[in-house]
């Protein structure tokens, strides 16, 4: 008995499915369901984009988006938090913003959530920074340290007072230790 193979779904069949909660990526012919967040997560995310936005938001340099379904080179990805510089944030001729983001973040970030594959969330960064995002982000709360991947695929990891990379004129200071601080309530 030959077993039969099930061929890999496509970007165009991912697309036409039901959305999940939480929501499901597609990335190298494979779908993945995102982890539930829990609170670790969720203080990270709300604090990062509250935090990114009050420096870029007023004047218009960049936007932070939570869950953000962003859809190009052959993928579809949901970052925990897609910055974009305010000039490649789809527009319609309304004035309103899009809803498809078919266009690769410029900073893409990850909250490593319990049991969660740190080689499933790293090969979304490489795709990224294959596609043009100019960092991405890989924060461990368990570890209390930041693994950053620049242009040319280039990785670094941050701990305690380091001083974070952020994207080009983005005013923003924010070292490890400020990060993790926000999951402290005196923080």
């Amino acid at each position: 008995m030959i077993a039969s193979v099930k061929p890999k779904p496509t970007l165009e069949e991912f697309l036409k499915l039901s959305e999940t909660e939480p929501a499901s990526e597609f990335l190298d012919g494979e779908i993945i369901q995102k982890p539930t967040p829990q609170g670790e997560h969720s203080v990270l995310q709300w604090e990062l984009c509250k935090t990114i936005d009050q420096v870029t938001k007023t004047q218009k340099t960049a936007r932070a988006f939570p869950e953000l379904y962003c859809t190009f080179g052959g993928a579809s990805i949901v970052p925990d938090v897609a910055v974009f510089r305010w000039k490649k944030i789809p527009f319609l001729p309304s004035g309103k913003i899009a809803n498809r983001f078919e266009i690769n973040p410029d900073w893409s970030i990850e909250i490593l959530s319990p049991n969660q594959s740190q080689t499933k969330v790293l090969s979304k960064f490489l795709h990224c920074s294959g596609h043009g995002t100019e960092l991405g982000w890989l924060l461990d709360p368990e570890e209390e340290s930041i693994l950053a991947v620049f242009p040319g695929q280039k990785v670094e990891l941050y701990k305690g007072a380091s001083l974070l990379l952020i994207i080009d004129k983005i005013e923003l200071e924010l070292t490890v230790d400020t990060v993790f601080s926000w999951l402290s309530f005196g923080g």
